[in-house]
């Protein structure tokens, strides 16, 4: 496991000199928004199995950072939003990603009219050495990178990214979990750790990792079927369920009670009053739904009231609520 990155960096250097469509497979659509056109070439390395790029997060022009450029589709779609000199910074350890991205950012340059090279500064660096002041960043955003680190380069790459945002500045995080435990040999299989496949750390592993980093607030916005590890095809007596997931980790103050993790449960109160009030800073009106955390929908359940409906988690949160 020593040398796993070497092993990585190779992988996308060759993806870098040659575009390999099924190296990864997102499943949410590519953005189509007005006067904005991804060269072809983009879309064939989007090396991703997500999306990043989230319209609320990008609002009054934000400094943003791109680490793990790929072939710079999701950079371009973070320039439509920021629209400044160097108001993205794309950073990757991979020279021939550097150069790929940079040629593609070219040709963006010519279906774009909004569009202007000098947008995004592209720089070496490494994830857990990120080349970048401290508070200097609004949007901090990773695309299937953070899954190919063991759990002790995890917790530095999301340190850096910490050490990075401004004070409640976002990270926003796209990467396969897993439903099953990983086998100790696949784990160990540098190759399959760089496809994104064996570095897949359970969900409830993964949100820890982020709020031991010190993000107060987290939000689960999407999780897709993303791959099958299969006995035949992987070295597995059994079968490995990955999903895709997409989080938002807000730089926000810690609570004393914990972090608010946001896995997309909600509350409703049916009583016979106008409202709920739990004293605590949560009011549910009368049969209105309110987005709540985890923690809150633990408290709420504990009442053990048969007026107030508490929902499954459906991993699909988008937005306001209790916190």
């Amino acid at each position: 496991m020593e040398n796993y990155l070497d092993t990585t960096i190779d992988v996308y250097k060759q993806a870098a000199l040659k575009p390999d469509v099924g190296l990864c497979c997102t499943t949410t659509p590519i953005w189509q928004l007005p006067d904005l056109s991804i060269p072809k070439i983009m879309q064939e390395m989007n090396y991703g199995c997500g999306s990043t790029v989230h319209p609320r997060d990008l609002v009054n022009q934000p400094k943003i950072l791109y680490v793990g450029v790929g072939g710079g589709m999701e950079v371009l779609q973070f320039a439509y939003f920021s629209r400044q000199i160097n108001g993205v910074i794309g950073v990757d350890v991979v020279d021939e990603m550097l150069e790929a991205c940079d040629k593609n950012l070219s040709l963006a340059e010519q279906s774009n009219h909004w569009f202007k090279r000098e947008y995004v500064s592209l720089k070496k660096g490494n994830a857990l050495s990120l080349p970048v002041e401290n508070n200097s960043i609004d949007v901090a955003a990773q695309n299937c990178l953070f899954n190919i680190f063991t759990p002790e380069d995890l917790k530095r790459a999301l340190k850096e990214m910490y050490r990075v945002l401004k004070p409640h500045g976002r990270l926003v995080l796209s990467d396969p979990i897993t439903q099953n435990p990983m086998p100790e040999n696949l784990k160990k299989d540098e190759r399959l750790r760089a496809l994104c496949l064996s570095g897949s750390l359970a969900m409830q592993d993964y949100l820890k990792l982020i709020t031991d980093a010190g993000f107060g607030t987290v939000e689960v916005r999407a999780k897709r079927p993303y791959r099958i590890l299969a006995p035949g095809h992987y070295n597995t007596p059994e079968l490995i369920f990955l999903d895709s997931i997409e989080v938002c980790a807000i730089k926000d103050p810690m609570p004393e009670d914990g972090p608010c993790i946001f896995t997309g449960k909600t509350a409703i109160y049916f009583g016979d009053q106008e409202y709920f009030d739990d004293h605590k800073g949560h009011v549910l009106l009368n049969n209105q739904p309110l987005a709540v955390c985890d923690k809150t929908a633990s408290v709420l359940s504990s009442l053990e009231r048969k007026d107030i409906y508490i929902s499954e988690s459906t991993f699909f949160y988008d937005g306001g609520g209790c916190c």
